[in-house]
C-alpha cells in the first residue's frame, strides 16, 4: 500500500517526529474519522491515527463497506507500514469487532498489538439472532430515532432531511455489515484487552472478550451512556495502559 492510499485509511490530527507508540482508532456504526480528531496530541509520545471508512466525509463518493473481515484486511494493509511502533487498538461499539478482526489480521502478519480496547462493548455471551434488529427493517424515521436514543447525534441535525439523505444510507450499510458479521469462536487474540463502558449504556455491544484472547481481560465502567467518550474521552485509562517507558515519561 503507498502512503497516498494509506492516508486515505487513516487520519493523523497530530503527527509525531518519533512517536513512541501509535493509537489506532476504529469509529462506531455510522461514525467517521472526526470523533477522534481532538484526541491528537493529547498523551505524550502517542500518535494517534484514527480510521476513515468508506461512503462518508472525504470518502463520500466510495460505497461503504458491506464486509466487516474484508474491511479490517484493507485496513490492516495500511496499518503495516506503521507498525515500527507499538500499536494500540480503540474500538467503538462496531468499532470494536473492527479492532478485533484488524488485531487477528496483525497477528497473522507478525505484528503484535500491544492492547486493544474495546469501548461500548461489555465482555458478555454474543446476543441472540432475536435480539438483533435488521436495518433493513426499519424505516427512515426509525434509523434517526435509534440514532437519537444511542445518543451522540444533535437532534436538530437529526431532522434536516439533508442530513438525512447524506448520513442514513451510510448508517443503514454499517448496520447492515454488522448485522451480517458472524463473529469468530475464541481465542483469536494474544494481546491484553480492556472494555470501557457506560453505566448509563443499555445498547453496548456485546462480546464474549474472556474467550477471545489469551491476554489479559480488564472491564472498566465510566459514568455516561453509549457515547460517554464524547464528553469525556477515557485518555487517563489509555494512559494507564501504555508501556511502561512511556507511561513514566523521560
Amino acid at each position: 500500500m503507498t502512503m497516498r492510499e494509506s492516508t486515505t485509511w487513516l487520519r493523523c490530527p497530530a503527527p509525531l517526529t518519533d512517536p513512541d507508540v501509535r493509537l489506532v482508532c476504529f469509529p462506531h456504526a455510522g461514525g467517521s474519522a472526526a470523533m477522534f480528531h481532538s484526541w491528537g496530541g493529547r498523551l505524550p509520545g502517542v500518535e494517534v491515527h484514527a480510521v476513515c471508512y468508506p461512503g462518508r466525509a472525504h470518502r463520500i463518493a466510495e460505497p461503504p463497506p458491506t464486509d466487516l473481515r474484508r474491511l479490517a484486511t484493507q485496513i490492516t494493509d495500511a496499518l503495516v507500514p506503521l507498525a515500527d511502533r507499538p500499536l494500540i487498538l480503540f474500538g467503538h461499539s462496531m468499532g470494536a469487532a473492527i479492532a478485533l478482526e484488524t488485531a487477528v489480521a496483525l497477528q497473522e502478519r507478525g505484528i503484535e498489538p500491544f492492547h486493544l480496547f474495546a469501548s461500548g462493548s461489555r465482555d458478555a455471551p454474543y446476543p441472540g439472532p432475536e435480539q438483533l434488529s435488521d436495518p433493513d427493517d426499519l424505516n427512515d424515521a426509525a434509523v434517526v430515532q435509534r440514532l437519537l436514543t444511542l445518543g451522540g447525534t444533535d437532534p436538530e441535525l437529526a431532522a434536516d432531511p439533508e442530513f438525512q439523505e447524506l448520513v442514513l444510507p451510510y448508517v443503514r450499510a454499517d448496520g447492515r455489515m454488522f448485522h451480517a458479521y458472524e463473529p469468530g469462536a475464541g481465542p483469536m487474540l494474544r494481546c491484553p484487552v480492556t472494555t470501557i463502558v457506560g453505566d448509563a449504556d443499555d445498547d453496548a455491544d456485546c462480546r464474549p472478550w474472556s474467550t477471545l484472547t489469551t491476554g489479559t481481560v480488564r472491564a472498566y465502567g465510566v459514568r455516561g451512556d453509549h457515547f460517554y467518550l464524547v464528553a469525556e474521552p477515557p485518555l487517563a485509562l489509555l494512559g494507564d495502559c501504555l508501556p511502561a517507558p512511556v507511561r513514566s515519561g523521560p
